[in-house]
């Protein structure tokens, strides 16, 4: 577990209390000096100034060196436009496209917003902030500023150490020549997919899969066909079948702690998913995206599939966001063969590269002593609070069906009862309950076979919410399901 400054909250407080004064002073009128609010609210000169800077952001404040800080000037409101002709123009190319763009982000917002003051956080994709390694991510980063050259222009592909790191982490015939640093996986998996597909072409997907990359997918133009996944990974048959069906060229799967469903590809899968993908001449995009988040119990991990690839089939995607931060975007693809050329052309249109000082910084962390400490906390924490869901859930929601516990990731995978009330409806009652929750229709491409939920334990503050966020799944659950196929377990205890 890590602890938070309170160095952030220090400044948030100033800043607030500052916000609610200015009414007092006439537009252009002049602050108290800092020493003065130094002396009246006992905070260091440092609180001041970012609480000042805070306020200057937000048009609030004009700071003069020398002179002092300032009431803003009013805005003056622009006077409305007619956007009405864009709605013709955004659509005037689906006549022409064979698989018409769509941009929904619905999918992935879903895990990014923050939930209201309140609401308990079962739809999160990130660790919560007592979970991230705060300390040694500032330390790092503080290190990193102090390089030479940091912030100097980075090689295109990325620092050649941080590269050979994740080639390491990797292994097999791997290289640090193989490998490109990237910013976040969603951004390699969009590279990844612009690359491997043209517009209109199908891709084959697990079903069901991750709503961001269905979304990466559709917006290029390419059509998502779903291959089905059971508690041992994608269905090698039916994988060839959509293939032979479909002539896709890409194969886009997560092997290990799939999201949603945790499951892991078995090791007899393994080497018929590549031996298919490469008599069908197409890619496996895998998509390695939460191997440092395994739990306790896990035991020895299989290697990536691009570990035990000699022919260039699998073009792998890894990042440190999951474990770290979901502002510490940085990633990593890599391949073998003529594509890398065409990854690394797409990426350099796309963004140039990722920032130096991120890059330093990551190297920064990867190689201090606080790295494996926070990877050793981390697979303990999650064992517990996956534990501590697992039990509630079986002991309050039986009729909720778990047909799998991971042992390794944030998340668990629930179908709801057959008849039972639309995920839609239970999902808008667990929020009016306080706790928020993930549906699962975001998660497949086509129809899904039965209603499902995601449950994450990561983004939460600890036991006490795991608890609290499942008596409260259980009130809308009442409301929402069909009694005569979900009575509540204290009922069932009676009989």
């Amino acid at each position: 577990m890590h602890e938070r400054s309170s160095a952030g909250s220090s400044v948030d407080d100033l800043a607030d209390r500052l916000r609610r004064e200015l009414d007092r002073y006439s537009p252009g009128g002049k602050l108290p000096s800092s020493r003065a609010l130094v002396e009246r609210f006992r905070v260091s000169p440092v609180t001041v100034s970012r609480a000042l800077a805070q306020l200057s952001a937000e048009g609030l404040v004009v700071t003069r060196p020398g002179a002092g800080a300032f009431r803003a000037e009013p805005r003056i409101a622009p006077a409305a436009g007619d956007t009405a002709w864009q709605t013709v123009a955004l659509s005037a190319d689906a006549a022409t496209e064979s698989v018409p763009r769509t941009v929904d982000a619905s999918g992935v917002l879903v895990s990014l917003a923050a939930p209201p003051p309140g609401v308990i956080e079962f739809n999160g994709g990130y660790l919560h902030p007592s979970l991230q390694p705060e300390r040694a991510m500032g330390a790092a980063l503080s290190r990193a500023g102090r390089r030479p050259g940091v912030w100097g222009r980075p090689p295109m592909e990325g620092l050649p150490e941080l590269r050979e790191w994740f080639a390491r982490g990797i292994g097999g015939a791997i290289g640090a020549a193989d490998v490109l640093v990237t910013a976040g996986g969603q951004s390699a998996l969009t590279t990844a997919l612009r690359a491997l597909a043209p517009p209109g072409a199908p891709v084959l997907v697990e079903s069901p899969t991750y709503p961001g990359m269905l979304a990466i997918a559709r917006a290029a133009g390419l059509r998502p066909v779903p291959v089905p996944v059971d508690p041992d990974g994608v269905k090698p048959a039916l994988l060839a079948d959509a293939f032979k069906a479909t002539g896709a060229r890409v194969f886009v799967c997560q092997p290990l702690f799939q999201n949603p469903t945790g499951a892991v590809l078995a090791p007899a899968r393994r080497a018929e998913v590549l031996r298919i993908a490469r008599d069908a001449g197409a890619f496996v995009v895998e998509d390695d995206f939460v191997r440092r988040l395994v739990h306790e119990d896990a035991g020895p991990l299989p290697r990536p599939l691009a570990a035990d690839d000699p022919d260039g089939i699998v073009v792998h995607v890894c990042s440190l966001t999951k474990a770290t931060s979901p502002s510490f975007r940085v990633s990593a693809l890599a391949a073998q063969g003529p594509v890398l050329e065409r990854l690394r052309a797409i990426q350099v249109v796309d963004t140039f590269f990722v920032p130096r000082p991120l890059q330093e910084a990551a190297l920064e962390l990867v190689g201090s002593p606080a790295w494996p400490r926070h990877l050793r906390s981390i697979a303990a924490e999650l064992r517990n609070r996956r534990d501590m869901m697992t039990a509630a859930l079986r002991l309050h929601l039986p009729e909720l069906d778990l047909p799998h516990v991971p042992s390794g990731g944030y998340h668990l995978w629930l179908r709801l009862p057959d008849g039972a009330a639309a995920e839609s409806a239970l999902v808008a009652g667990a929020l009016r309950a306080g706790v928020a929750i993930t549906p699962g229709r975001p998660y497949f491409s086509a129809e899904p076979p039965a209603g499902h939920l995601r449950l994450s334990f990561a983004a939460v503050a600890g036991a006490a919410e795991i608890t609290e966020g499942v008596r409260r799944l259980r009130a809308a659950c009442d409301e929402a399901l069909d009694g005569s196929n979900a009575p509540h377990a204290d009922s069932r205890s009676r009989t």
